[in-house]
């Protein structure tokens, strides 16, 4: 590994779909990391959240510029030699690769030397559907349970990515 990269911070990306515990999870990283925080939903549009919350899924068009925001928070964190924890859905590999890009040195398919880690919350439906249900009840989220399969469908994840997954269920 080249020496200039022991100087550059990392980025842990908590992801998943709505409702695994990617917030309290990415906050406690933080914490325990002693490094930035930054939750995705408060890069989201207004449209976007406005959509989400009529339970209109998302688009790429919709989502790309809400990714490249998020990439640009990310690197300038990592650029200053700062470690960062990230909340994010990324649950597609062409939204990963968007956020591997805030590593300046990132080669396509370089996933081992990547400093942009990716840390998958995983649950049974049920469990997320009770709590996308609890956060809604308490107004603490605009995204509905009807959007739920729409990120399970979605979800794809390349073994040969290095995701790490973790079980969520008690989180």
């Amino acid at each position: 590994m080249a020496s200039h990269l022991k100087d550059c911070g990392q980025a842990f990306v908590i992801m998943g779909v709505s409702g695994t515990g990617k917030s309290t999870v990415a906050e406690m990283l933080a914490k325990a990391l002693d490094c930035s925080f930054l939750e995705a939903d408060d890069f989201h549009s207004q449209a976007n959240k406005d959509k989400m919350r009529k339970g209109v899924p998302l688009t790429d068009e919709d989502r790309f510029p809400w990714l490249e925001a998020l990439r640009d928070a990310v690197g300038k964190i990592m650029s200053s030699s700062k470690n960062v924890t990230l909340t994010c859905s990324a649950l597609q590999k062409k939204y990963r690769e968007i956020l591997r890009s805030a590593d300046a040195d990132y080669k396509l398919g370089q996933y081992t030397i990547c400093r942009v880690k990716f840390i998958c919350l995983e649950a049974p439906v049920e469990v997320i559907a009770d709590r996308i249900r609890r956060r809604s009840k308490e107004g603490k989220h605009f995204m509905p349970v009807s959007l739920l399969q729409s990120q399970l469908d979605l979800l794809q994840i390349d073994e040969a990515e290095g995701v790490i997954r973790v079980d969520a269920t008690m989180s």
